[in-house]
């Protein structure tokens, strides 16, 4: 039987705009299981990007519960709760957040010195993961002289950086064209066959076609399971 990485029970996250509620989660039950390769498909505003936040434990839900490799968020500290998702969760944006005055390898470093990894150690992983995701050639280029692509390639081999058990990734081909789209689609189709156990939350259809579980979201609500 597989193991249970993520889970969330009746979650509720209601936000505050002014002084109008805005229910931007309505009641959601979704398991996330070792190696599943989760796909969350739905329009701009429908809560998907919320979603991925609860899960990862960057936010704290209203109501109900999220459990995050047994731990329920809302009891731990924050000091608890930030080192869970350094050690275990990476994330991958939309807009790879990389620092321009870093290299590339320096990037991928920055969870692993955040963690205490002696930097021999860290650079050594660094280049490996750079290897792994096609940019054993890229090692000492900063973000700047990176296309798109291999922007988002860094990002992935960053939220690697420290062995997680979990990557969540919102929009992750939003800010490329298709053809790159579809190779960063093959990377992670490449970490999923390897094991890692992966949340993308996208419109890219073509993302989500080799999912093992497809939740399609919409106004806050996890709708029927399918395959796109």
């Amino acid at each position: 039987m597989k193991s249970v990485v993520a889970e969330a029970r009746a979650l509720h996250r209601t936000y505050m705009r002014g002084d109008t509620p805005v229910r931007a989660i309505r009641g959601i039950d979704i398991t996330i299981q070792a190696a599943d390769y989760v796909a969350i498909l739905g329009p701009s505003g429908c809560g998907k990007s919320t979603l991925l936040n609860l899960l990862g434990g960057i936010d704290i839900p209203t109501a109900g519960s999220v459990r995050l490799l047994g731990h329920d968020t809302r009891e731990l500290s924050d000091r608890r709760l930030t080192r869970l998702r350094l050690e275990k969760v990476g994330f991958v944006f939309q807009r790879f957040h990389l620092l321009p005055a870093l290299s590339a390898a320096e990037n991928v470093e920055l969870p692993m010195a955040e963690a205490g990894l002696p930097r021999p150690r860290r650079r050594a992983r660094a280049e490996d993961l750079l290897d792994y995701v096609g940019l054993s050639h890229r090692v000492d280029h900063r973000p700047g002289q990176l296309s798109g692509g291999e922007m988002q390639r860094v990002a992935i081999a960053r939220a690697l950086a420290n062995k997680p058990a979990l990557i969540l990734a919102d929009e992750p081909t939003g800010e490329l064209d298709q053809d790159t789209g579809a190779e960063i689609g093959e990377l992670f189709l490449r970490l999923n066959r390897d094991g890692t156990t992966l949340v993308i939350v996208t419109h890219d259809t073509s993302l989500a076609r080799p999912a093992t579980v497809v939740h399609r979201m919409r106004d806050g609500a996890l709708q029927t399971e399918a395959k796109p």
